[in-house]
């Protein structure tokens, strides 16, 4: 059964005449008769009883006509959604986000995003960097906010933006003197060694950035605390229970009780690589793509 002859079928029985409705259809009446025929040898039933005179429906043809209309109706409103959806009318886009870095960046983001396509619907889908890799492989989201390295091959990315690692220390602590009076004085990671750090648990993509800047600089950081947010872990800096290396855009804001003092890194000045990934190959939407330069364009503005 073909769209084409649901439409035929319906033009006749609109018109009760073939001549009328292959004009109507545009089509010749010989080839219009010949797929009324083929639809009806097809379903097993007489949809219309024709005389020299008329055409009328059989009870089985307007049980059809019934169906055949709500199948056009639906084929239309297809139609019109992924009209809709292919112009940036409509759609949904899930987003999966590392907790902490999305609470900084997507207030940024979204608005922007809401204010340019208010008929995108986004759905957000916080995980540790470990599971948003499996997941966004496994389809479950869109589009991820992750840094790099990337630990699943199955994904593919975009850069987004390079953010500064800073680190965070106790006011109390010798390095937080570099902070006083006019420009920071800014610290080697080598000066680090020896120094009790806080650290994020095993599946957080940070934790992997800020040992491999310290087994770069040549020694293995001393772990005496771990937490799965980047929050708590500026609290127990600042209360003085160790050290921490941060990315820059989620330093705890100044209105925080437990501020730590930041200090810039030495050049050449560490960076994380935020990127959105998702699975190889797969199809990305206009509204996936418009959420990719909408994210990109905020981060541009943000560095500056």
């Amino acid at each position: 059964m073909e769209l084409r002859q649901l439409q035929y079928a319906l033009q006749i029985a609109s018109e009760r005449n073939f001549s009328r409705a292959a004009e109507k259809l545009h089509i010749a009446q010989p080839s219009l008769s010949q797929q009324l025929s083929k639809l009806e040898k097809e379903l097993g039933v007489l949809l219309f009883q024709r005389n020299t005179s008329t055409v009328e429906l059989t009870h089985a043809g307007s049980l059809f006509m019934d169906q055949a209309q709500k199948i056009i109706d639906a084929v239309e409103l297809l139609r019109q959604e992924m009209s809709d959806i292919s112009q940036l009318r409509g759609g949904k886009v899930m987003v999966g986000s590392m907790p902490i870095t999305g609470a900084h960046l997507l207030p940024h983001v979204l608005p922007s995003f809401k204010q340019k396509y208010p008929e995108i619907e986004i759905a957000l889908l916080e995980d540790s960097s470990m599971n948003l890799e499996k997941l966004t492989a496994g389809g479950k989201t869109d589009l991820s906010l992750l840094s790099l390295p990337l630990q699943e091959p199955s994904l593919t990315y975009e850069i987004i933006g390079e953010e500064k690692i800073d680190l965070a220390v106790p006011a109390g602590h010798p390095l937080a003197e570099r902070a006083k009076g006019g420009k920071p004085v800014p610290v080697r990671i080598e000066e680090l060694s020896g120094e009790s750090f806080i650290v994020l648990k095993k599946g957080q993509g940070f934790r992997k950035i800020t040992f491999d800047l310290c087994q770069k600089a040549g020694f293995e950081p001393k772990v005496v605390f771990e937490s799965n947010n980047m929050e708590t872990i500026q609290s127990l800096v600042a209360t003085g229970m160790g050290i921490t290396l941060v990315p820059r855009f989620i330093s705890r804001s100044s209105r925080s009780e437990f501020v730590p003092v930041y200090l810039p890194l030495a050049e050449p000045v560490p960076s994380r690589t935020l990127v959105i990934a998702y699975r190889r190959g797969r199809y990305l939407s206009k509204a996936a793509e418009a959420f990719i330069d909408t994210f990109k364009e905020t981060m541009q503005e943000l560095v500056k």
